[in-house]
């Protein structure tokens, strides 16, 4: 009975890992992820052109706001 039990939660548990995401979802992704790039590149320009670290950063804090999880589009280096 304890076995059956365990099975059937880990089948409810794994509902989420099956479920697919709708066309239109799809699309919101793509665009998300189109515009952390585009952010990114950004930030990589800026840094290029020296104009440093400090205002790059803030630059890219601006421009991800509201797209991904954290400060930096769920970037951020280890230095």
């Amino acid at each position: 009975m304890k076995r059956l039990a365990f099975v059937l939660l880990a089948c409810v548990l794994s509902v989420p890992a099956w479920a697919q995401h709708s066309d239109k979802e799809t699309q919101e992704d793509i665009k998300r992820h189109r515009a952390m790039a585009a952010a990114h590149e950004a930030a990589a320009k800026c840094l290029a052109s020296g104009k440093g670290e400090k205002a790059c950063m803030e630059q890219l804090a601006i421009d991800c706001k509201g797209l991904a999880i954290g400060k930096y589009c769920g970037m951020r280096h280890a230095h």
